[in-house]
Order: C-alpha cells, then sequence, then structure tokens
C-alpha cells in the first residue's frame, strides 16, 4: 500500500508539473507575438489599431467608456443674495475681530494707565513722608534780619542740616517765610508758600507795635496811622486770612522768658517806659491772638530764634502725612454702624440685636452663645419667667447649660460656668457682686 500511495503522488506532481510547463510557453507565445507585432509595425500603422484609434481606444490603454454626447457636471452658480450674505458674513466676521483686538488693546492701555497711576500714588505717597518733604521745603529769609548780631547762627544751622535757603525780600519786613515744592506742578518746579510766617523784632519795635494797636483799639478799630511794623502785618493779614502769624521779641539784655499766660516782666516794662495799666496790656495781646491770629513769643537771642525755625521747619515737614492719616477712613470703624450698640426703630425692629449685646457685654461670652441664647429666649423677660419656673437654685443656674452653640462647623454646650453666670447678672440683688 505505501508503494501504491507513492505512485499516485508521483503521477500527481508530474502532471502538475507538465501543466505548469505547458501555460508559460502559451504566454511567451503571446509576448513574442506581441512585440514582433510592435516591432514590424514600428513605421506604419494597421487597419485595426487605425480603427482601434478612431474609436478611442489604444492597445495598451484600457478601454474607457463611450460617453459621447454626455455633457460634464457643470458648477452650480450662486445668486446674487447668496454672494452678497457671505460678503456680509465675512464683513461682520472682520469687524468682530476688529473690535476684539482694538478691545484687547484698550484693556492693555487701560492696565498700563492703571500701572502710572499706582506709581506716581506711590511716588506721591514717598514724597509725603517728612524724611523726604523735608528736602522739598525751603526756608526764605529777609534781608533786613542779615543786618542784626547773630543773624549768622541761624544760616550756619540750616547749612549743617543740609536744609535748602533762600535770602530774598518778603512781603513783611523782617520775616521768614517757608516754601514747598509741588509733587505735580505744572512745569514740574511748581511751588506754594506755607501758612506760617515768623517776624522776628526787638523789644523797642515791638514797644512801637503795642502803642500802634493801643491807638487803634482806641479810635473803634481803624487802621489809619498805624506804626511801621504794624501796617504792613495787618495788610498781609486782610490780604491772606490764613496766615499765621509769630512774633519773636528778642532782647538781650533781659530775661522775659515766659509763656503767654504770664507776662509779668513785660508788663512791668510796658508799664515803666509806656505807662500802659494791665488791662490795656491785655487787650492789646488779646486783640493780636484772638482777633488776628498773632501769637507772641519772647525769646533771648538768635539762638533761641534759631531753634524755633528749627523746629517749625520740622513741624511742616511732617504736616502732609499727617493730614493723608487724618482723612484716612479708620480700619475698625464700620459705615453706617452705631458704635455704641445697635439702633431700635419706632416699629420694635432692633431689640433682639440689644439683647444680643446686652449678653455679650459679659466676659468670654462669644456673639454665637449670644446668638444661641437670644434664640431660646428672644427677650430678657421670656428669660425670667424661666428662670421664675423652676424650683431650685441649682436648675436655674444651669437652666442654660445644656443649649448647643454652632460656630465654625462646630457644636458645643454653653455649659455650666456661662449659665450660672448669666443668671447672677439677671437675679442678683447686689450690685457690687462679682460675676466671675
Amino acid at each position: 500500500m505505501y508503494a501504491l500511495r507513492r505512485a499516485k503522488t508521483w503521477e500527481i506532481s508530474e502532471s502538475e508539473g507538465s501543466d505548469a510547463e505547458t501555460k508559460p510557453d502559451l504566454n511567451c507565445d503571446e509576448k513574442s507575438q506581441t512585440v514582433t507585432v510592435s516591432t514590424d509595425h514600428k513605421s506604419e500603422t494597421s487597419p485595426s489599431s487605425a480603427a482601434k484609434t478612431e474609436s478611442g481606444q489604444s492597445a495598451l490603454s484600457p478601454p474607457r467608456p463611450e460617453r459621447r454626447g454626455t455633457p460634464s457636471p457643470a458648477r452650480k452658480r450662486r445668486s446674487k443674495e447668496e454672494i452678497e450674505a457671505d460678503r456680509q458674513t465675512a464683513r461682520e466676521k472682520k469687524e468682530e475681530r476688529e473690535r476684539q483686538k482694538a478691545a484687547r488693546a484698550r484693556e492693555k492701555e487701560e492696565r498700563k494707565r492703571e500701572q502710572q497711576r499706582r506709581r506716581e500714588a506711590a511716588e506721591n505717597l514717598k514724597s509725603l513722608r517728612p524724611e523726604n518733604c523735608l528736602k522739598s521745603l525751603t526756608v526764605c529769609v529777609d534781608p533786613a534780619l542779615l543786618q542784626q548780631d547773630g543773624s549768622d547762627i541761624l544760616l550756619d544751622t540750616l547749612a549743617a542740616f543740609e536744609w535748602r535757603f533762600s535770602i530774598e525780600s518778603q512781603q513783611l519786613p523782617r520775616s521768614i517765610t517757608w516754601t514747598r515744592d509741588l509733587p505735580q506742578g505744572d512745569d514740574g518746579k511748581g511751588s506754594v508758600e506755607e501758612e506760617q510766617v515768623v517776624l522776628v523784632l526787638d523789644l523797642t519795635d515791638f514797644m512801637d507795635m503795642v502803642i500802634s494797636v493801643k491807638k487803634m483799639l482806641d479810635s473803634e478799630g481803624e487802621e489809619t496811622e498805624v506804626g511801621s511794623f504794624l501796617g504792613p502785618l495787618l495788610e498781609c493779614l486782610n490780604r491772606d486770612a490764613k496766615k499765621v502769624v509769630t512774633l519773636l521779641v528778642t532782647d538781650s539784655q533781659t530775661d522775659y522768658r515766659t509763656d503767654i499766660c504770664g507776662f509779668d516782666l513785660l508788663n512791668e516794662t510796658l508799664q515803666s517806659k509806656l505807662g500802659m495799666e494791665n488791662l490795656d496790656i491785655e487787650a492789646v495781646l488779646v486783640y493780636l491772638q484772638l482777633c488776628k491770629n498773632i501769637s507772641l513769643v519772647l525769646l533771648d537771642g538768635w539762638t533761641d530764634v534759631t531753634n524755633h525755625v528749627c523746629a517749625v521747619t520740622k513741624a511742616l515737614s511732617k504736616r502732609p502725612f499727617k493730614l493723608l492719616t487724618e482723612r484716612a477712613e479708620l480700619p475698625f470703624c464700620v459705615d453706617g454702624s452705631w458704635a455704641s450698640g445697635a439702633r431700635v426703630e419706632r416699629d420694635g425692629s432692633g431689640l433682639i440685636q440689644v439683647w444680643s449685646k446686652q449678653i455679650q457685654q459679659l466676659n468670654r461670652v462669644s456673639p454665637a452663645v449670644a446668638s444661641t441664647v437670644t434664640a431660646a429666649y428672644p427677650s430678657p423677660q421670656l428669660l425670667l419667667q424661666a428662670y421664675q419656673s423652676l424650683s431650685s437654685e441649682e436648675d436655674r443656674k444651669g437652666l442654660l447649660a445644656g443649649l448647643l452653640v454652632k460656630s465654625g462647623g462646630k457644636e458645643r454646650r454653653i455649659g455650666p460656668e456661662i449659665s450660672a453666670r448669666v443668671y447672677r447678672c439677671f437675679t442678683a440683688q447686689n450690685p457690687q457682686l462679682v460675676l466671675d
């Protein structure tokens, strides 16, 4: 059997081989024929190939379907309305992009302006500090003061402190004024004159002024024929009523250092030299201080004058920052609230807030505890009635101990200590009783 199978297998392989050998030969013959035809008719066209060319077919290309008389599909033409609608949509999209671009540009410009404003505000605030504001002050000294002995002490002191000062004629002779450079002037060099004015006089000039004021008061306030220093002073005050003038009276021979309330030595000198009474002298001083806002300071010499000028300069350097601080609202004051408690209207609204505030006055009683007590007993009368309904003292003290207090997402009880303290507060008869 093995031999028979072997033979059958061999026969099949031979037949397959013969078939395989036969097929390539046919193919080769066809190829040879095709090649022969193409080479033989290289220069001339056969009738069969011409026929094939006329019918639109080629010997090397596959046949194409005949579509003679069938028109190619034409592109659909849009109407004018559709074209205009597309143009309008494109214009709208373009305008929207331009608007968004302009909005982004405006936002960017606004941010730049806001940053610039913040920088300017920070610079202005920095310039208002006393150490920086002192650099913008200029002490203006009248040249007439430099003719007095000891005036060089003032200039040397200002130069030692590196403070700016100038020597120029003033509206009031023998006066010292201050000017401040503005942080934002029109040309960057704007300045404003301060209200403080210091007038340095010796005792003789001051007595002449007292006599002039006395004559003016006797003539019922007429400012005619006034003294040499009083006339320009009153004219300056009439021109600018906000000026604050300080008279520095110096005399190196006698000691007149005293305050405005005690002018005993000055009164004695004026009485002896001018023959004026105490009431007359007091009337002159009251007129200068209350009616004209002129203060009087008695000093020994230019050393005290220099100290006074330095003190005024430092005070003026601190003034802008203090004014800015005073204008700012206090952070612990709430707008529209009453610091003393809660407001009660005519209809009774607000009484529950008053009741809660009353409980919060006790030591270590938080607003959450007070809200719990007021929720359980909306009025003091209801709490007192609850106390009266209990028979024992211990029950009254622990009436509020079991109430739950919700604070910060947690719950706890009021406890016996706070409950007993509230009970003693509302039921004790001794006003001196210590609740804790």
